[in-house]
């Protein structure tokens, strides 16, 4: 995981919590649990991805481990 993903999972999450309080505070309430669950969904598959890397990372390692062995 790099510096480039995590600022772009905060930007994200600053961005959908800025527009979820401005959606709240005009009124339109379904609008702001739409950007919550779009938000929400965007935050599932950059974890799901962001796991995938670090399980490859693991098994890459291991396997080092296993050949050195």
């Amino acid at each position: 995981m790099e510096l480039h993903d995590v600022l772009r999972v905060a930007g994200i999450g600053l961005l959908i919590a800025i527009l979820h309080l401005f959606f709240e505070s005009t009124g339109k309430k379904e609008f702001a649990f739409f950007l919550f669950f779009v938000g929400y969904i965007y935050m599932t598959i950059e974890l799901l991805r962001l796991l995938k890397l670090f399980f490859y990372e693991i098994s890459t390692f291991l396997e080092w481990l296993l050949m050195t062995s």
